[in-house]
């Protein structure tokens, strides 16, 4: 069995009698420096957050919560969970999510189905029509009279089909079936599957890892979206809980008027931000976990090779 410690530096995948030089030492010491500054930089803002929201409104207020919590109490916590509110508008970011989600994997991956065949006539401009959106857009105005004159306000469809297919989702699927072996398909015809067939049973079995990484970046898009719901919807029932927390952030609802009253509005002051950030991120951490192994395959395999 190989030394633990010969195979954490590398010395074990050596040929023997190679010697490891002193700038690759070097190497590897600043590239440990520089990954463990990324990581410390990355995780201060979530443990700061966790530490404000189970932390004191004055101890906040004060600037005195860093990374340990300081005046533990979990008021806020409860405040929010009992809030109907709140819970209206995480019921709507889940509906909005799920249906949005699978509005946009459906049309990606036909889109990018059908631009994979090269022999396809017409080709280029289905994928000069898709660039050309990725550096020109319509703008803001004419996307709400059409939003508007479609009746499409106040429902889901405003969410999901304005941005139901990302171009850059679209390429890295596109150059994912491209590297298909094409005699799998060719098989498939001699066996009598037509080309819905053939996508269902044969090419989409073998794409579980882009079709997972997809799934991901379009979920946490639709999830963390919040402009699109605050611009066609005119009702607070059917604000997303994202609209819920940037109206919190930006000052524009006070705790007791998302329902906070008494003591519990005094103290839910300061850290109702924090408490509604955890809340609202935690769905998505959660599912990151069962989703990173297909993650770093499904990018590298759809992407773009020499």
């Amino acid at each position: 069995m190989l030394d633990r410690t010969r195979i954490e530096t590398g010395e074990a995948t050596r040929p023997p009698g190679v010697r490891v030089s002193r700038g690759y030492r070097v190497f590897q010491v600043v590239n440990a420096l520089i990954l463990t500054g990324i990581v410390v930089a990355t995780l201060y803002p979530i443990v700061n957050i966790v530490a404000r929201s189970f932390s004191g409104d004055g101890y906040i207020r004060s600037g005195k919560v860093s990374l340990i919590p300081r005046g533990f109490n979990v008021t806020t916590y409860k405040a929010v969970l009992s809030n109907g509110a709140f819970w209206t508008d995480y019921r709507n970011t889940v509906f909005y999510t799920v249906v949005a989600t699978v509005v946009a994997m459906f049309l990606t991956t036909c889109y990018a189905y059908v631009l994979s065949k090269k022999d396809l006539r017409g080709r280029g401009v289905l994928v000069g029509v898709a660039v050309f959106t990725m550096f020109f857009s319509g703008g803001l105005i004419p996307n709400y009279i059409l939003v508007t004159t479609m009746g499409l306000r106040n429902s889901v469809w405003a969410i999901a089909l304005p941005n139901a297919v990302s171009v850059f989702n679209l390429l890295v699927m596109k150059a994912f079936f491209e590297g298909l072996p094409a005699e799998l398909e060719e098989a498939a015809a001699i066996d009598g599957l037509n080309t819905y067939g053939t996508l269902w049973r044969v090419v989409l079995p073998l794409s579980k890892a882009v079709l997972a990484t997809m799934v991901l970046f379009y979920a946490v898009s639709f999830w963390n979206s919040w402009f699109t719901a605050f611009l066609y919807m005119d009702r607070s029932d059917l604000f997303p809980v994202t609209v819920y927390l940037r109206n919190l952030i930006a000052g524009a609802t006070t705790s007791t008027s998302v329902g906070f009253s008494g003591a519990d509005a005094g103290v839910a002051g300061a850290n109702i931000q924090s408490v509604t950030i955890i809340l609202t991120t935690l769905p998505i951490l959660a599912v990151y976990p069962f989703v990173q192994r297909y993650f770093v395959s499904g990018v590298t395999l759809g992407a773009v090779k020499g």
